[in-house]
């Protein structure tokens, strides 16, 4: 990823800005973002921001490399209007891999998700069986099978990342924008360092692979200079509790504030409980090691409140 025109689609979002901002460096990048999970506030002025939907006609695709990161990303936005969480993360997802290959741009790199492989306390390899329980799920999934299409029928590198719980942080990243579906560690830091208790769902027990989104930026530029296809894990193969996650932030906020115990609103059969990422192919492929560990990434948030 060097002297690349790149596309970044939900390029003012949480992951898509800071891909964009770390590629700028050496390349020349396009954010797309139509402003509902994403700010042009996010992106450096190194970056040429276009508000645009991945639905339109006559997108920014002249370029060498798409990553394709747009979409709607929480179980609650594709249950109140399935039909929409379809059009954006499908018909999204086929409408600029299809322009990008009609201007000659042949590697993709698109977002998918770790939630379809269920609750797993050990950890989950990209070739083991997977469903769809939710219409977030079914998306993603979709996306897959497409992206097997357009490299089986045209040949085009198509890499799907599939990430697990990825953060930063709200002081100085671009998860403040989420708001409410910002990771756990951003939204927990945030109420411990303010004074304000963290609410739980359920009894906090459940297990996440938080991942730390510098990690998921080096991977998915990694995954652009191999020009990969098939399906990719990107997380650290470590697990920890959500109350444990809330015991490490007021350690290193120097707090001491108790979470709140609520009742889960996700159907527990749709809920997924455990996460941990095999990452192995995605290693041997590119030598993808993530460099920040759970310790760190939680030290690094709260440095934010310093």
């Amino acid at each position: 990823m060097d002297g690349q025109r790149v596309l970044v689609t939900g390029g003012g979002g949480f992951i898509g800005s800071n891909l964009a901002n770390a590629l700028a460096a050496d390349n020349d990048v396009v954010a797309l973002d139509d402003g509902y999970l994403g700010t042009e506030e996010n992106v450096d002025d190194a970056v040429e921001y276009v508000d645009r939907s991945v639905l339109e006609d006559d997108l920014p695709t002249d370029v060498d490399v798409v990553f394709h990161l747009a979409a709607l990303s929480s179980y609650a936005m594709h249950e109140d209007d399935p039909t929409h969480g379809a059009r954006i993360n499908v018909e999204g997802f086929v409408n600029v891999v299809e322009q990008a290959r009609d201007d000659g741009c042949d590697t993709v790199v698109y977002a998918s998700t770790s939630s379809i492989y269920g609750d797993r306390t050990e950890p989950s390899p990209e070739d083991m069986d997977v469903t769809a329980n939710s219409g977030y799920e079914a998306s993603k999934l979709a996306r897959e099978a497409y992206a097997e299409y357009f490299h089986n029928h045209y040949d085009m590198s198509m890499a799907g990342m599939r990430f697990f719980s990825v953060y930063q942080g709200m002081e100085e990243g671009a998860e403040e924008h989420k708001g409410e579906y910002a990771n756990l560690i951003a939204q927990f830091a945030d109420d411990i360092a303010n004074g304000r208790r963290p609410v739980i769902w359920g009894d906090g027990s459940h297990t996440r692979d938080f991942t730390h989104v510098d990690d998921v930026v080096r991977g998915l530029e990694l995954a652009a200079d191999h020009e990969l296809t098939g399906v990719y894990n990107l997380g650290t193969g470590k697990q920890y509790s959500i109350t444990h996650l809330v015991e490490q932030l007021n350690e290193a906020l120097g707090a001491d504030v108790e979470p709140v115990y609520e009742g889960n609103p996700i159907p527990e059969d749709v809920f997924v409980h455990d996460t941990c990422a095999d990452a192995s192919k995605m290693r041997a492929a590119t030598g993808w090691e993530p460099a920040i560990s759970f310790d760190e990434g939680v030290e690094l948030v709260c440095a934010q409140y310093e």
